[in-house]
């Protein structure tokens, strides 16, 4: 469920940046200095009915809860508060946001960049609504028309959301010292716990990704520090562990991140390195998972065209990829067509999409080794070095 791990915080393994409603758990409060109770948006709504924006607010925050609890339960709720704030009025550039940020947290991506582009022509200044529309583009493979509108945000509003999705838009172009650079300008510029915490975790990914493990667990920590209920950076920790070979303390981190937010792309990793530990993988929860997004109205072919080629049905792979790819033409989505065609016996039909995959620069290593495998496979290059541990895919996509 890449994109719910960033767009909703970021959501293709980092385009969005975290706000408030950070996926994570919240801090204990503090009884001493407790100020007394402002009113809840719930209150406030009961007595304002007419509050249009108040309603696209809390819509938003049932998107931010889906996102945080990894329960899709919340996007109906969503809905239902858009439809009273698009009924009391449908023009609103707040109500089409969040029409378009509920549409990309169900990857209705097409959909999210029309209402996106309403919610633009309604208010030209409002920098929400350039995000949810480069997040819509990044996914649906369009990434000039994304990096127009990171530039537009960046030029309304400078900050933690458009710097994260400036670095986001460098990594994927290869750029790896210019997603580093906007990803400290984004920790630089945060200061809710939440927003630094998710900078600190995304410098860690970048340095997962460039094989330093050691910088990326001190920015796990640090995450941690600024928010130490912040689940993403656990799972970094989880993470090096296992790619450090240490897999029982990975495991006993991973415990705890899905008990916390079972989101599929953990649930993946925790179920390969139990394997990996000699331990028989559960996939039941991952499997409940899929049926809970698909009732609440979420499609993630990909997850599970990715699960299907490392641990299921080829055939099943190529089916859930194509569907994916069909909808959203990202480089990811063209590389686990690309696999799941390679794992079903097609390498010549792989190709176009391996090529489409690796066509922008991106320093992906397993997307890279997917390209080589298929042209050793069709005689047009040499046997690929994996430059990462095989029996863990789910972590190398991240890694």
């Amino acid at each position: 469920m890449r994109y719910l791990l960033i767009a909703a915080g970021l959501i293709l393994a980092g385009a969005l940046a975290f706000t408030a409603f950070a996926v994570s758990a919240p801090p204990a409060p503090d009884r001493a200095a407790a100020a007394p109770t402002p009113e809840t948006l719930q209150a406030r709504l009961k007595r304002l009915p007419g509050d249009y924006r108040g309603w696209a607010q809390l819509a938003m925050e049932y998107v931010d809860k889906a996102r945080v609890t990894g329960d899709p339960s919340y996007y109906p709720k969503a809905e239902g508060a858009l439809a009273t704030a698009a009924r009391l009025a449908p023009a609103d550039d707040a109500v089409l946001t969040g029409q378009a940020a509920l549409a990309a947290g169900r990857h209705e991506f097409a959909s999210a960049v029309r209402l996106a582009r309403r919610a633009i022509e309604a208010n030209p200044y409002g920098a929400a609504a350039y995000g949810v529309l480069a997040d819509a583009h990044t996914q649906l493979g369009d990434l000039a028309a994304a990096a127009e509108a990171v530039d537009r945000m960046m030029a309304l509003r400078p900050g933690v959301a458009a710097y994260a999705r400036a670095s986001y838009a460098a990594e994927l172009h290869g750029d790896q010292a210019g997603a580093r650079r906007y990803m400290g300008y984004a920790a630089g510029d945060a200061y809710a716990p939440a927003d630094l915490a998710y900078a600190r975790f995304y410098l860690g990914e970048l340095a997962l990704r460039s094989g330093d493990r050691g910088t990326a667990a001190t920015w796990y920590a640090r995450s941690l520090q600024a928010y130490p209920g912040f689940t993403p950076a656990l799972a970094g920790q989880a993470r090096v562990a296992a790619l450090s070979g240490r897999l029982d303390e990975a495991l006993g981190l991973y415990d705890q991140v899905v008990a916390r937010l079972p989101l599929p792309q953990y649930l993946m990793e925790q179920g390969e390195v139990r394997l990996k530990a000699g331990k028989p993988a559960d996939w039941t929860l991952l499997e409940a998972q899929q049926r809970l997004f698909e009732a609440a109205g979420v499609r993630d072919d990909l997850t599970f065209a990715e699960f299907q080629s490392d641990h299921g049905s080829a055939p099943a792979a190529v089916r859930h990829a194509r569907a994916e790819y069909t909808r959203n033409p990202n480089l990811v989505a063209a590389d686990a067509l690309a696999w799941a065609l390679f794992k079903d016996g097609r390498a010549r039909e792989a190709l176009p999409y391996a090529k489409k995959a690796t066509s922008t620069g991106w320093r992906n290593p397993l997307i890279r080794y997917h390209r080589a495998a298929i042209e050793h496979a069709l005689g047009l290059g040499p046997a690929p070095e994996p430059g990462f541990d095989p029996s863990l895919p789910a972590l190398a996509r991240l890694s």
